[in-house]
């Protein structure tokens, strides 16, 4: 399903678009806060597999690459919760991003993440969405309270490296994306 805004059109995640992954996910300064750049193509190819298999899990969930015009913004994530450190529950989803260099700045990334709260709730009809953040990620954590979410928790992460910062769980319900006001 492609999901669009005044500014943004995500295109379901495929095959074709192994390459703007490689580049995000090679990139030193966009990895910086999840784990860091992957070494070669194929680590990449076994992310996108991953993710691949991850949209197949729950209808209306998945993963986008977005475009504002023909510049392209990044990786849009909402698939059902899913890692070691989030709830097991079919009625929760998992939000993350990854926005290329070119977009930062420019509130893509809180129209994207707006975007796909709306289809979260609106149209899958989750009951709730999380998004897990490090604790030293300012914009990320500004972002996410910006859209409504609340901080629930600092926690280590189980895969997290000996003196790994924190890392930042967020929450939004559906009755609470209702109620209050979205920035």
């Amino acid at each position: 399903m492609i999901l669009r805004s005044d500014r943004l059109r995500l295109l379901p995640l495929s095959d074709e678009h192994l390459d703007l992954e490689y580049l995000l996910d090679t990139d030193p300064e966009v990895m910086r806060y999840v784990g860091g750049p992957a070494r070669d193509r194929t680590v990449v190819e076994r992310s996108h597999a991953r993710r691949m298999e991850l949209g197949r899990r729950r209808d209306g969930l998945g993963f986008w690459v977005g475009f504002a015009g023909d510049l392209f913004v990044g990786l849009l994530m909402l698939p059902p919760a899913h890692g070691p450190d989030q709830p097991d529950d079919p009625g929760v989803a998992d939000l993350g991003y990854r926005l290329a260099r070119p977009a930062w700045g420019a509130g893509y990334g809180r129209e994207a993440v707006r975007l796909l709260l709306t289809h979260a709730f609106g149209s899958v009809g989750m009951r709730a969405v999380i998004a897990q953040t490090r604790s030293d990620n300012d914009r990320s954590r500004r972002l996410l309270e910006a859209v409504g979410m609340t901080h629930v928790r600092d926690f280590q992460s189980l895969d997290a490296a000996p003196g790994a910062p924190l890392d930042s769980e967020y929450r939004l319900s559906n009755k609470e994306w209702r109620t209050k006001p979205v920035g």
